[in-house]
């Protein structure tokens, strides 16, 4: 059966995912740091794992595999994710896979690398009514292609 595990802490779609699991009636595993409001459903559960670095990140890459979601805006988390053959998108609808996580890790520590020396700042753009709307299409497409795979 498939299961969505949410990269909780600073996910903004949380809404989203519900709308979505609760249509397909799939469990929906939010794991954070710390105790956070959630959507009721039947299909939540809220896992909160011990504070320090990776800790939920483990947690999902540990339990996420074939025909499961992943919702995450970590690229590391996505890469582990996508080694147990899970589907992984990010909050902006942005899909994660095998084709284009090489060249996320790239970017990402490139940019890390641009930020330490000064040569840019900050983060990227705000998020958008339209990665809202994106990120619906591509979370249900994921759906749609493993309903179709099983």
């Amino acid at each position: 059966m498939t299961e969505i595990f949410v990269d909780a802490d600073a996910c903004p779609v949380k809404d989203e995912v519900m709308r979505v699991a609760d249509r397909h009636g799939f469990v929906t595993h939010f794991v954070s740091n710390a105790y956070m409001r959630l959507p009721s459903s039947a299909n939540v559960r809220r896992v909160v794992v011990d504070q320090g670095p990776d800790v939920a990140d483990d947690w999902i890459a540990e339990r996420a595999g074939p025909d499961d979601i992943a919702v995450t805006a970590d690229i590391p988390l996505a890469a582990r994710c996508l080694e147990n053959k899970a589907t992984v998108v990010g909050p902006t609808g942005k899909p994660f896979t095998k084709d284009s996580i090489g060249m996320a890790l790239a970017m990402r520590d490139l940019n890390a690398t641009l930020r330490d020396t000064g040569e840019i700042r900050g983060g990227g753009p705000a998020f958008s009514k339209q990665d809202r709307s994106r990120f619906l299409q591509a979370l249900e497409q994921a759906v749609q292609t493993i309903k179709r795979k099983g």
